[in-house]
């Protein structure tokens, strides 16, 4: 089979719109709806649920995906490795991040990186930390910032981080020291990333707490319009009030509720040659250094 195929499965799965993918690829919409549509005949077997919202993955699809990553970065490796043979450095990494507060430090690794290893190209992709380290453990991904999970990866701390409630400057909760957790089970909820294992969620499961959700989003930042407006109240993670302003109150959870927020990466024997040169890279200039 046709490996450029799966590569725009894979871009397109990552990006959830075949449009995306495609401008991101360089092909047409319709260039990638032909080449999914191939690979589904090929298979016999339907890989995409496609609605208006977007494009995710079948479960039979899910089971394939481990197997047709590892073909391409197998294909990958083995260009990397030729090319290093003929005294080049080529390649690409793909690096997945959770918050996008890490933005300006990540873009200043990335061009000084670059700099060094001009054909080294660089994918970066978002998503909640649990289908990171997914990504990261299918060899679709490099390098992830995310909150820690279980996993076999090598993991670098950044910062400890806490859970807090979201609440509105005019909420009665605005002048209190914290939020009481099981106070989620009475306030009006605004559930981000519904359906989703993230860190509120992991929280929720393990306090035996039902959130009285009244609200759902995929987005952090219309979560905080939401709150602001006074609509409810929601859990998130401190670090994200960094990028937004001053409209909402941050309480403290009772009990506090800390989050680690680090670098997840590829083990050394895992990594490719373009990997190990960006792991190498990020050793020697810390992320965080000013």
């Amino acid at each position: 089979m046709d490996t450029e195929k799966y590569k725009i499965l894979i871009k397109t799965i990552q990006t959830g719109s075949l449009s995306v993918a495609a401008e991101e690829l360089g092909y047409t919409p319709s260039g990638v709806s032909r080449a999914i549509s191939s690979l589904e005949e090929e298979a016999d077997i339907i890989l995409l649920n496609r609605t208006h919202s977007g494009v995710t993955p079948t479960k039979e699809c899910e089971e394939l995906l481990p197997a047709i990553i590892k073909i391409v970065r197998q294909e990958e490796e083995f260009n990397q490795m030729a090319s290093q043979l003929k005294g080049l450095e080529k390649g690409e990494i793909v690096i997945g991040t959770a918050y996008n507060n890490f933005y300006p430090q990540l873009s200043k690794t990335i061009y000084n990186f670059t700099r060094k290893y001009p054909d080294i190209t660089v994918s970066i992709v978002e998503g909640t930390s649990s289908s990171l380290v997914k990504m990261l453990e299918n060899n679709a991904a490099d390098f992830c910032i995310i909150s820690k999970r279980k996993g076999t990866y090598h993991w670098v701390h950044l910062l400890e981080d806490e859970l807090v409630a979201w609440v509105s400057k005019n909420s009665l909760y605005a002048g209190r020291e914290y939020f009481d957790i099981r106070d989620f089970e009475k306030e009006p909820f605004i559930d981000v990333y519904t359906g989703m294992e993230t860190d509120n969620s992991m929280l929720f499961e393990e306090k035996k707490i039902r959130p009285n959700t009244k609200y759902r989003t995929r987005e952090p930042y219309s979560a905080y319009a939401m709150v602001e407006a006074g609509l409810g109240v929601t859990l998130m993670n401190k670090i994200w009030l960094q990028s937004m302003g001053d409209g909402v109150v941050a309480l403290p959870l009772n009990p506090p509720q800390m989050i680690n927020i680090g670098i997840a990466m590829q083990s050394e024997e895992n990594a490719s040659p373009a990997a190990k040169r960006f792991i190498q890279f990020t050793s020697e200039h810390p992320f965080l250094a000013d």
